[in-house]
């Protein structure tokens, strides 16, 4: 059978089920569902989506509702866009939303079983959750390896200086995403991952390909008849299997020679991440090497490229408002004093700074969508029904820019934050670009120390001048959809001294 009558057969398929449901569904239950737009036969609201699905989602949210129901291919999905509606699914129904629809390219290398961020809550997800927190993310931890987020941080800013000397401009998303690569990896593993900018650019795009393919449109994600003869009909899964590997496989040489070191009667532990996790699976069978290796996973791919690019997107907003990058500098100057290191203990007395992170944050979430949720049972919001099984999608993108919370919501404005005690830590649904509830990000408390520190770093010490003529005014502000929202054009500025 060729492809076109392949094809046609799957399609017959469809419609055959499509209208099977139809005939079967409740009437009560689809009468209570949110409004949304009409569907067409077998694709629903498919052709909806647009290349920008955060932005194509926020206006159909303008016509149907804050809460509102698509039909994508075969599944039901509720899109929420308000604050409100948000804390009911992340706040009021937690529990009942905590699990999650899987994406067909997380089932690359089983990762949907053994990543965190994508496994039901279990007591494997607890242990994985107690274990991050505890050890990496706790206040104490933290506050014990500052010196090598200082440390990494002073490499950023010999780089800068060379470029400064030289006068060639620098890839602040590049610059940024090394230097949080070298801080994570030697957290982790004691060594710098990111040893040249060529191996930081390689890492750089094994994470941005996962990335790219999480956020493709998957005809498997749509039709679950596709998944059930395990089709791969785009090569998602296939090109997630390969990005995923080559971290394993890098993954697979580090803990081997850390095991090596560790059978010799004179091995020192380095007290890093990786020797607590081994320490911890010699007491918990549950924490095998492979449940490791994919919480390491977790931890490069969400704790890298999302750092870089709301750094990127902070530097090119204040780029293109000369105002509020004086006023950072002047805050900066006054109580850092001119030609002293930005530490993280200034954050208290940097006020301006934190609110250009937080505009930054609620312009630009790093990921637009927070992860897919999944309805438990039937959950009624607002007189509505929320149907066990859909899947729900927070557009936390639509929700930073919601006209009836920000005046000028599209405008970045820092001082819109001065004297507020809005945070981004989940407790205020109108902000929340690290999503809320049990589901929180693990790795915000960490987020908070880095990006004041690198961001506050590159302003106080340098002066900015955008390459090639672009002004202020026709620099490029456009973005590019995926799982993280990355800048379509990668800004590219000249570093000056002050």
């Amino acid at each position: 059978m060729d492809f076109l009558s392949w094809l046609q057969c799957l399609l017959f398929f469809l419609v055959l089920i499509q209208a099977l449901r139809s005939i079967t569904r409740r009437k009560g239950r689809t009468d209570k569902l949110p409004p949304g737009p009409a569907i067409i036969p077998i694709f629903g609201n498919l052709f909806l989506l647009g290349e920008k699905p955060h932005k194509s989602l926020a206006m159909l949210a303008k016509t149907h509702g804050d809460i509102m129901t698509l039909k994508l291919g075969q599944k039901t999905t509720i899109v929420v866009s308000s604050a409100s509606m948000a804390k009911e699914i992340l706040q009021k129904h937690d529990a009942a939303f905590s699990n999650r629809t899987i994406p067909d390219a997380v089932r690359a290398l089983q990762h949907h079983e053994a990543g965190m961020p994508w496994m039901p809550v279990s007591t494997t997800w607890r242990l994985l959750k107690k274990i991050c927190n505890f050890h990496i993310f706790a206040s104490q931890r933290l506050d014990a390896n500052q010196y090598l987020r200082r440390s990494k941080v002073e490499e950023l800013l010999a780089d800068v200086h060379e470029s400064c000397r030289v006068g060639e401009a620098i890839d602040i998303g590049q610059a940024a995403f090394k230097t949080t690569l070298n801080f994570l990896s030697n957290t982790i593993f004691s060594i710098n991952l990111a040893d040249s900018s060529d191996t930081a650019q390689e890492f750089r795009e094994i994470v941005q390909g996962i990335e790219e393919e999480l956020g493709k449109p998957n005809f498997g994600d749509y039709f679950p008849i596709i998944l059930a003869i395990n089709l791969d009909l785009q090569g998602i899964r296939r090109r997630m299997t390969i990005h995923l590997g080559k971290l394993m496989s890098l993954f697979d040489k580090v803990i081997d020679e850390r095991l090596e070191l560790r059978k010799m009667n004179d091995y020192i532990s380095t007290n890093d991440f990786l020797d607590t996790l081994l320490h911890i699976s010699e007491d918990n069978e549950e924490l095998d090497r492979n449940l490791i290796k994919h919480l390491l996973l977790d931890l490069f791919t969400a704790g890298t490229q999302t750092t870089a690019s709301t750094l990127e997107w902070a530097m090119a907003e204040l780029l293109r408002c000369p105002k509020a990058l004086l006023e950072a500098r002047r805050e900066l100057k006054q109580n850092i004093g001119q030609g002293n290191l930005v530490d993280e203990s200034d954050a208290a007395c940097l006020p301006y700074l934190q609110a250009v992170v937080k505009e930054t944050l609620r312009l630009h979430p790093p990921v637009p969508f927070l992860l897919p949720r999944k309805a438990e049972a039937d959950i009624e919001i607002h007189n509505f029904i929320v149907p066990k099984g859909a899947q729900v999608l927070v557009n936390a993108w639509a929700i930073g820019r919601d006209p009836n919370f920000w005046e000028e919501p599209d405008l970045f404005l820092p001082e819109r934050f001065i004297g507020s005690e809005m945070d981004v830590r989940g407790r205020d649904f109108r902000l929340i670009p690290f999503g809320a509830g049990r589901r929180i990000c693990p790795g915000l408390p960490l987020a908070k120390r880095m990006l004041p520190l690198m961001l506050g770093t590159l302003v106080h010490s340098f002066d900015w001048e955008l390459e090639d003529g672009v002004t202020p005014e026709s620099l490029n502000m456009d973005d590019k959809f995926g799982l993280v929202l990355p800048k379509a054009q990668p800004l590219r500025a000249i570093p000056i001294s002050i």
